[in-house]
């Protein structure tokens, strides 16, 4: 049976440094097979290891610390997985992962090694500084695949910012028609929101398109408490561009082919209706996600708006 699980082990270990590698040079394959690798470390081989090691130990004790250290490493394993693999809710899934050996697995660890006298100190201290690696590995796991998303988001927009200029250059389509008029003011909409962000953040429109990593703190959300809300007896978010969207989104699916494009319409701006007068799009769009994505968004909308208005 060792032998087998031995096997299965290096298999696992082989698997999940492959994939990790075609992974971290963006290479076919490599999160299909870290998908594999975790699953089967988690699965089959720790399950596998620990029961054997269980059996073998000659009173059978401890049960419930072969169980947390299972849980432990599903946690934290599913965790970095859902990270590298940018699935939703991976930053819960580490936020849960990263605390969750030292508030679970330790305390038990430290309860059922306590009742063993023939228990070493040296056996704790390594399980402290194990602890304390898997914490680093995922910090700076976090920090590197965040800071991919970003450059990557940071080329892209760049990439709107081309199209745009070359889109300015084509002639307007004579006359006027409801989509039209709605595409002429979601664009000074997003001249205003994006002036708004541009003067809270301290910098300049002509910085951004020229260097946008010059953006300070891209990693950091909430851009709607500082920039984005009206002042008013009553300050309220601005959900101009909700609204406008809501209202081109119609316009655009009164005018499709079929129902079935008219479904697709939203995700075109990536609208979602909002219920009533909810602001849930607005604070979902400028609020919870890093502030240099919603400038990222305007670049992307104002890119679209101007290619559905050129092709009017």
């Amino acid at each position: 049976m060792k032998q087998k699980i031995y096997t299965i082990g290096l298999i696992t270990t082989s698997v999940i440094f492959l994939g990790a590698l075609l992974k971290i040079n963006h290479w076919p394959g490599g999160g299909q097979l870290l998908i594999i690798g975790i699953v089967t470390l988690v699965m089959l081989f720790l399950p596998l290891a620990l029961r054997n090691h269980y059996r073998t130990e000659g009173e059978r004790k401890n049960l419930s610390l072969y169980i947390v250290t299972w849980l432990t490493c599903f946690v934290v394993f599913g965790g970095m997985l859902f990270k590298m693999m940018h699935w939703p809710g991976a930053g819960k899934a580490l936020l849960i992962a990263l605390p969750f050996p030292y508030v679970v697995f330790l305390p038990v660890f430290l309860v059922v090694t306590s009742r063993d006298k023939n228990f070493s100190i040296h056996n704790t201290v390594a399980v402290l500084f194990l602890l304390a690696g898997t914490s680093i590995s995922s910090a700076l796991l976090a920090l590197n695949v965040s800071k991919e998303r970003i450059d990557d988001s940071m080329r892209l927009s760049r990439s709107y910012n081309r199209v745009e200029t070359v889109l300015d250059e084509v002639p307007a389509t004579a006359g006027q028609t409801p989509v039209i008029n709605k595409i002429d003011e979601l664009l000074g909409i997003i001249d205003d929101y994006q002036r708004r962000i541009f003067s809270v953040e301290g910098m300049s429109e002509e910085d951004w398109n020229n260097d946008p990593w010059t953006f300070p703190r891209p990693e950091s959300a909430s851009v709607l408490d500082k920039a984005l809300v009206t002042a008013a007896k009553n300050p309220t978010y601005d959900t101009r561009l909700q609204a406008g969207l809501g209202d081109l989104v119609s316009e655009l699916q009164k005018s499709a082919a079929d129902e079935k494009i008219a479904g697709k319409i939203p995700l075109i701006f990536d609208y979602y209706e909002s219920p009533g007068e909810s602001p849930d799009w607005t604070k979902g769009m400028f609020m919870v996600i890093p502030r240099v994505w919603s400038l990222i968004y305007l670049d992307g909308l104002e890119t679209n708006l101007k290619l559905i208005r050129a092709g009017i």
